[in-house]
Formats: C-alpha cells, structure tokens, sequence
C-alpha cells in the first residue's frame, strides 16, 4: 500500500496544488475500472505533465510509488481526496443570482468536490423569496443573521463587476472566511481572507488571443 502521510498546505507550492485535481480526475476514472496500478509515466502521457514532476508533486503528500509497479489506484485516489478537501463537505453561500450565479446553484457537480451551497442572496426583489432548485434566494441584508445562524465561512461572489468590492466588505464584516470571486473585478481583502479569483472572462481573452487572427471568425463582426 501507498505510505500516505498529509503535509501542511502552508509548504505546498500552488503550481503543485493546481495539477493535483488533474492527477484525481484521472487516477479516478481508473478506480471506476478497478485498475490497481498506474505509474507517473501513464498519468504523465495521460495529462502531459512530465512524469518527473508527478512523482515530486505526490511526494509533497508523502506518497511514493514502487518501482516498476507505480502507484495503488485506490488508495491514491482516497489520499488525493481526502489532502484536497474534497471529501469533506463546505457549505458556501452565493451572492449574486443571476445567470451565472443560478448557473453555479444548479451545478451538482460542485458538490462532488464538497462545496455545497445552501443559499443564495441578492437585491432583487423579483428574486428574494424564490429558490433554485431547492436553493433559497435571500435578501442579501440578511446575510450577516445568516451566517451567524449557520456558521457559513465560505461564499462565492457573482454580482455585477462595480458591485464586488463592496460586496466583498459585507462579506468580510458578516465573517465569512473565504471568498470565491467569480467578477473580472479585482477585489481586496484583507490579509487573513482566503481570496481566489476565477474569471471566465480574462480566460477568454487569454484564449482568444493566443488564437490569432487567423483563429478567429470575424465573418459576424459588427462593423
């Protein structure tokens, strides 16, 4: 078996922590097919990541493959999922309704990785007082009251980008601990805040323009 001992996040460099959910994806589609072995060099043919920088990566876990074996698919799975948090379940709120926000609400698959939102705010008054799915729609005045209530740490902003810095106050007065950004507006907290920012729309631009001109379909432009 693995020898599988968990190190503290502090020492784990973020590049590292970013290719783990790569490594799980895959050794977990193997688990699915009951294979009991997978070596650094098929997750690194698999994923294109040198197979040097696997092993390093896992060895951040204490995990060590055997040789000419590799790795057992069952417990490396359990121990990737356990160092990720994905086994554990955080309970987040979601600020910011709309289609993205009610998008993020729907999205069972978030719950796979344990975040499991169990509300949601806003300033609509069409919408407070309405659910997705089985998701309440609060007034977002009442998130502070709420979040004593239920001991929340975690929430996830999707409001209009001029609305996120002072969304991410409130958030940090009502003592929410981790903020997931999802606006192209760059927010600031303070130090002991937990900040990560996803923006889809910076990933576009990044996409669209390492295609080139000559990717790119300009034949619906407005001119």
């Amino acid at each position: 078996m693995n020898e599988t001992k968990h190190t503290s996040r502090d020492i784990l460099p973020e590049p590292t922590l970013r290719r783990l959910p790569w490594y799980l994806a895959y050794v977990k589609t193997l688990d699915s097919k009951h294979e009991e072995h997978v070596s650094s060099t098929q997750i690194a043919r698999r994923l294109n990541v040198d197979a040097s920088q696997i092993a390093k990566d896992l060895s951040f876990l204490n995990i060590k493959g055997k040789t000419r074996i590799g790795y057992e698919v069952h417990p490396l799975t359990k121990a990737l999922n356990e160092f990720l948090g994905f086994k554990h379940r955080h309970n987040a709120f979601l600020i910011g309704t709309g289609s993205l926000g009610s998008a993020l609400m729907r999205d069972l698959g978030l719950q796979q990785y344990g975040l499991n939102i169990v509300a949601g705010f806003d300033i609509n008054p069409d919408v407070i007082g309405t659910a997705v799915g089985e998701i309440p729609i609060y007034d977002f005045k009442e998130l502070a009251a709420r979040q004593r209530s239920t001991g929340v740490s975690i929430a996830i902003i999707a409001v209009p980008f001029e609305n996120a810095q002072e969304v991410a106050n409130s958030l940090v007065e009502s003592n929410i601990k981790a903020i997931w950004n999802f606006t192209p507006y760059r927010i600031k907290v303070p130090r002991n805040i937990v900040l990560q920012n996803t923006s889809i729309y910076s990933d576009l631009a990044l996409m669209y323009n390492r295609m080139g001109p000559a990717g790119n379909n300009n034949k619906n432009s407005t001119k």
